[in-house]
């Protein structure tokens, strides 16, 4: 990857939601890349979190960020120049900052998803066109080395013509319980686990493939998380929050005490705002599905069957990938086991359980190719430093150097984020109406140009 010269003058960052999520893009800027970046503000709708991370900016840097109101954000883009502003808010709130900030003056980058509806992201389209400003959307997930090597072997030919793609997704009782906890159990607010969690992975395989999907049929269910479902197993459940007195024998409970920071983020705030950080996942409205599987039909012929379960003991995924000349099998356990904790610290499935040897599944990486009449061969995963092996790290320099040269196209701009949805949408359209949908009939741009990420983050 090759980067232009970034000696211009720094380019200057508000950022929307002072959620969990922000962190990483506040210490990206005042950190590796304060040479060509500035951060002018934060905005968040609760006073609280807004406090959290000044004091957190002015203890680890020893710098004054200001905080302002949501409602404050196109008078200040424009009164503080704000060249870029980062969205990490929650999904609903997406297209409205996103189109008051192009309309103010500034490019964006958001989180994935860009939005919950097709509603939203034409509105998103239609203000990118006529403001002439762009939208970079944040897969990170393409950068991690074994989802980038498997693109170098489907670019390399190494199957001949993709067939058919085979993708399941665990999410185990630690992460993806935690989806029931907060605010995305509401469909409303994250489109639900099709559109908030699975757009990561349609934006992989529409990556992989540079391909389009055409047509959706999907099926799913809440079948393990909510109140009905927890009292059909016989499960009475006392309380209807993690944090209270005898939370540490629950092992879905989240106690906001047991951790600063989120003590410090949310439940110290929650009195500003209301919103509780650690609902149980057994009471309550609960919305969104926690197993779904769908059938994708992509332009040039290739069949997408892809599932998401919520509730799995362990966490990881696994994609085969056929071809006219063979196959591609990646497997990932990123967590091999939920176990119980000892002592305050969580069991290491991968040493010993109660003195026994583990079963076989480990954490790690494996991708193998074979070919027609030939032996399987492990293909190498080369993993840098930090988060998702070293890709955090890859995306973050693509958002503020700019990145002009990369042979694996990982940069996504506004007609991959409405791509990546557009799988979501017509499969939340699906579930709804029983009927198999047909992308075209949303209405999306899936192609739309967004040269932003071949330009240096300066003006």
């Amino acid at each position: 990857m090759q980067f232009e010269d970034t000696s211009q003058a720094r380019s200057r960052y508000g950022i929307v939601g002072t959620g969990n999520r922000c962190e990483m893009y506040i210490h990206a800027i005042l950190g590796e890349h304060a040479d060509v970046a500035e951060l002018v503000g934060l905005c968040d709708t609760n006073p609280g979190r807004l406090e959290y991370f000044e004091d957190l900016i002015e203890q680890s840097y020893g710098e004054k960020v200001e905080g302002f109101a949501p409602e404050e954000l196109a008078e200040f883009i424009r009164e503080k120049s704000i060249d870029r502003l980062i969205v990490t808010s929650p999904d609903f709130t997406h297209a409205q900052v996103i189109c008051t900030a192009l309309e103010a003056g500034a490019d964006v980058v958001v989180e994935k998803p860009l939005t919950i509806n097709a509603e939203d992201a034409r509105r998103i389209t239609d203000t990118v066109r006529e403001t002439g400003r762009s939208v970079i959307v944040t897969f990170n997930y393409r950068y991690s080395p074994r989802n980038t090597a498997l693109k170098k072997a489907l670019l390399e030919g190494r199957i001949g013509t993709v067939t058919s793609v085979d993708f399941t997704w665990m999410l185990d009782t630690v992460h993806g319980a935690d989806y029931f906890r907060r605010w995305h159990r509401q469909k409303a607010n994250s489109g639900g686990l099709l559109i908030h969690k699975s757009s990561h992975h349609f934006d992989l395989v529409n990556w992989w493939l540079d391909d389009a999907p055409e047509r959706v049929y999907a099926a799913g269910s809440l079948a393990f998380y909510g109140p009905g479902n927890a009292e059909a197993r016989g499960q009475h459940r006392e309380h209807w929050r993690g944090t209270f007195d005898g939370s540490e024998a629950d092992p879905f409970a989240l106690d906001l005490r047991s951790d600063p920071r989120l003590k410090g983020l949310y439940l110290d705030n929650e009195h500003l705002d209301g919103y509780r950080r650690d609902q149980d996942v057994f009471s309550g409205e609960i919305d969104i599905e926690d197993n779904l599987a769908l059938t994708v039909t992509y332009a040039r012929g290739a069949l997408l069957s892809y599932s998401l379960n919520a509730h799995s003991p362990w966490e990881g995924y696994r994609v085969c990938i056929n071809g006219t000349e063979g196959r591609l099998e990646l497997d990932v356990v990123e967590r091999a086991a939920v176990l119980p904790a000892v002592g305050g610290s969580p069991v290491d499935p991968s040493v010993s359980v109660d003195g026994q040897d583990s079963l076989v599944r480990r954490r790690g990486e494996q991708l193998v190719l074979q070919r027609h009449w030939e032996a399987a061969q492990e293909l190498e995963i080369v993993n840098g430093e930090g988060s998702h092996g070293g890709g955090d790290k890859l995306l973050l320099a693509d958002i503020f150097r700019g990145a002009v040269q990369d042979e694996y196209a990982r940069p996504a701009g506004l007609g991959d984020g409405v791509a990546a949805i557009a799988v979501g949408i017509a499969g939340n359209e699906s579930l709804r109406l029983g009927l198999p949908i047909q992308v075209a009939d949303l209405g999306l741009e899936l192609g739309t140009a967004d040269v932003a990420h071949a330009v240096p983050a300066g003006r």
